[in-house]
């Protein structure tokens, strides 16, 4: 593809327009013959329907009968002889002689001495003097002088001055700084967003990205980055304004004062004065006193008190006593005994049985496809004088492979090359080099290897295949 973009452009840069006739409108308006374009190259994009054959996978179940060989247990009841060996006891009778020693009680009744003595206390009352002092109260009584100490108050009246507070309310005013600021919407130019576009550039001196060097590139279409047009964009900022203001501040300030307060003081004078207190005295006098206390003395009397009792005494008597005691003995006798015992026994039987086991074939089945393989056509249009497409009619289909000749025009004088800009290969109106009627138009430009091909109707797990 890039030999071809080479080809059109050293053929457009060599070509040369052919001379033609001005139309009437612009026939007076020339002077001089003035060599025109005659025809202009356009590209068309054709698309080429080829059929192809993709594989997709299928997943198919399938089953296999085998033979499972499984054990089931059979339980079966087998007698089995079992041997033990059992102990009988065998008794025997014997007797034997016992002596042992009995007691026996033998009751005999005696006289006991029981007598005790009584003490009986018998009381005899006399009288005796008993002489004792007692000290009796003698009051008297008498006058005595007593002198004591009267303080008399005297009250006198003064003034003096007394100094207190008094709170004022003063109010001042103080700087307070105030945000008084408002949002304000500027407008700003933002540049457009850089996309990768198919452009036509003019040969020259490039900077290759990668390398940093001067890279001499050929003039065709090229991916060009193309910038959108700049659009504007508000912009809401907060723009601050600080505005100082009084704010009044009432405070409480104290103020001291004076004034006379009347004062009472009292002043206590001493003053001496007498008075007679009676005294009472008590005096005690001791007296001696008799008097006759009645005394109670006991004395003691023993007397003798007989008592005789009759008490049975037991005495224990020792006797032997020979006595017979059947005793058995046992012997032990062992017999072996042989017994039939029903015993259940398990075996294992082998069964047979028909499993299907599933399987997973993948198969590939056949699915026809259309692929759609875009290209580019180069196709002539031919110009009036003024260099207007003519219209005579509607431009034929361009079938895939086929390119339509136009009749070749008469020679005219050869005329300088045209200066084409770069633009957009996919308008009409975007110019392009022209090439001479007689000259082979080269074929036309594949573009598959550097486009994905358009598969309709396919899959996502169907790839598109490669050529």
């Amino acid at each position: 593809m890039k030999f071809a973009y080479s080809f059109v452009a050293v053929l457009a840069a060599s070509g040369t327009a052919l001379g033609q006739q001005p139309c009437s409108s612009c026939a007076p308006a020339v002077t001089a013959a003035v060599p025109t374009q005659v025809y202009r190259l356009d590209y068309q994009t054709v698309y080429d329907d080829r059929p192809f054959t993709a594989y997709r996978l299928e997943n198919e179940t399938v089953y296999e009968e085998r033979e499972v060989t499984s054990y089931r247990p059979v339980w079966e009841t087998q007698m089995r002889e079992k041997r033990y060996t059992v102990a009988k006891p065998i008794y025997e009778t014997s007797e034997r002689e016992e002596r042992y020693t009995v007691e026996r009680p033998v009751y005999e009744t005696q006289i006991r001495d029981e007598s005790y003595d009584v003490v009986r206390q018998i009381p005899e009352t006399s009288e005796r003097e008993e002489r004792f002092t007692v000290q009796r109260p003698v009051w008297e009584q008498s006058m005595k002088e007593e002198r004591y100490t009267v303080r008399r108050p005297i009250y006198e009246t003064s003034e003096r001055e007394e100094a207190y507070t008094v709170m004022e309310q003063v109010t001042s005013y103080r700087p307070v700084q105030i945000e008084q600021g408002q949002y304000v919407t500027n407008y700003a130019m933002q540049p457009g967003a850089v996309r990768t576009r198919l452009a036509w550039n003019q040969p020259g001196y490039q900077i290759d990205p990668l390398t940093g060097a001067a890279v001499y590139q050929r003039g065709g279409l090229h991916w060009t980055p193309m910038q959108a047009p700049a659009t504007v964009v508000p912009q809401t900022t907060f723009q601050s304004n600080i505005v100082t203001a009084q704010v009044p501040q009432t405070s409480m300030v104290p103020r001291t004062e004076v004034r006379k307060v009347p004062v009472q003081t009292v002043r206590y004078v001493d003053e001496e004065l007498v008075r007679q207190v009676p005294v009472q005295t008590c005096r005690m006098i001791a007296e001696e006193q008799v008097r006759k206390v009645p005394v109670t003395t006991y004395k003691q009397v023993v007397e003798r008190v007989e008592k005789k009792t009759e008490v049975q005494v037991c005495k224990m008597v020792q006797e032997e006593v020979v006595k017979k005691v059947p005793v058995t003995s046992m012997k032990w006798a062992y017999e072996e005994r042989v017994e039939q015992e029903p015993v259940r026994v398990c075996k294992q039987e082998a069964v047979v049985e028909k499993v299907r086991v599933p399987h997973v074939v993948e198969k590939r089945v056949a699915v026809n496809y259309i692929q759609r393989t875009p290209r580019i056509v180069c196709y002539k249009v031919p110009l009036d004088a003024c260099g207007n497409p003519i219209t005579v009619s509607e431009a034929p289909s361009i079938s895939s492979g086929e390119v339509r000749k136009e009749p070749t025009p008469a020679p005219t004088p050869a005329a300088p090359p045209s200066t084409y800009g770069s633009g957009s290969t996919s308008t009409k109106s975007s110019t392009a080099p022209a090439l001479p009627m007689d000259t082979v138009v080269p074929s036309p430009i594949n573009e598959s290897e550097a486009r994905k091909p358009v598969v309709e109707g396919a899959p996502k797990d169907v790839a598109a295949p490669a050529k």
